[in-house]
């Protein structure tokens, strides 16, 4: 009898230890404001520069975890017909068991149609000047990735592969718009672009400092100990 009780206990022991790794490996995904007010972003960008922006979250062994696109929440635009010219933030996460020595990681890459596979490494290497470095991606993989994604529309016109300036989709119409006086300067030539470039960063630069600020505050509220039963990594004790 004693015997018997006794393999329960192991097995209970080896399952709830099975359950716990499994759970402490998960990725979380971003919540449903990060990637309904993502989404709105993007749609807003893509419009102005006739291309389609989006992220992809996955775990090890490539299991999707998140992904989304100025089309939708779920919907990638790697590969979409309605999508010819495209950039997408891409992200793995590795997360390993409590009981493993290895650490955690993440890969981010900015891949996209061919037109852009020269600037693919510039536009990986801007986003850690967001503070979207591979650490952040490990403490926080769904506020990173979107946050990411909503940069990408910024970084594409500072290396010059879109303009700022909204599309012209349809014919002009009424009478031409005059010729400008001889008298104007390179920056009133260049006014459109000025205003583009400055609304989209201080959109990426909102929500990159919101994002901090929501980080801090709650990094403190755990080590003033109002923060009880409340995990911020999926790691106790990993730094």
């Amino acid at each position: 009898m004693w015997v018997g009780i006794a393999a329960m206990v192991v097995v209970a022991i080896l399952v709830a230890a099975v359950l716990t790794d499994s759970e402490s490996t998960t990725v979380p995904p971003p919540t449903a404001t990060e990637r309904n007010d993502t989404v709105a972003i993007l749609r807003d960008a893509a419009e102005r520069q006739g291309i389609c922006y989006g992220w992809h979250l996955q775990e090890r062994y490539g299991d999707v975890v998140s992904g989304g696109s100025n089309l939708g929440d779920g919907v990638l635009v790697a590969g979409h017909p309605r999508c010819p010219r495209w950039l997408q933030v891409t992200a793995t996460v590795v997360y390993t068991a409590e009981s493993s020595e290895s650490e955690d990681s993440a890969v981010v890459t900015v891949k996209g149609s061919p037109e852009f596979d020269d600037d693919a490494r510039d536009l990986t290497a801007g986003l850690s000047r967001f503070g979207l470095t591979e650490a952040a991606f490990v403490e926080e993989p769904g506020w990173a990735v979107t946050r990411a994604a909503v940069s990408l529309p910024l970084l594409a016109v500072e290396i010059g592969a879109a303009s700022p300036e909204p599309m012209v989709t349809t014919a002009p119409t009424g009478v031409p718009t005059p010729l400008p006086a001889a008298g104007s300067d390179l920056w009133r030539d260049r006014s459109g672009w000025l205003i583009g470039a400055t609304g989209l960063l201080l959109i990426a630069v909102l929500l990159v400092v919101v994002g901090l600020v929501q980080r801090r505050r709650a990094a403190a509220a755990v080590a003033n100990g109002q923060g009880a039963g409340v995990t911020s990594r999926r790691k106790p004790g990993r730094v």
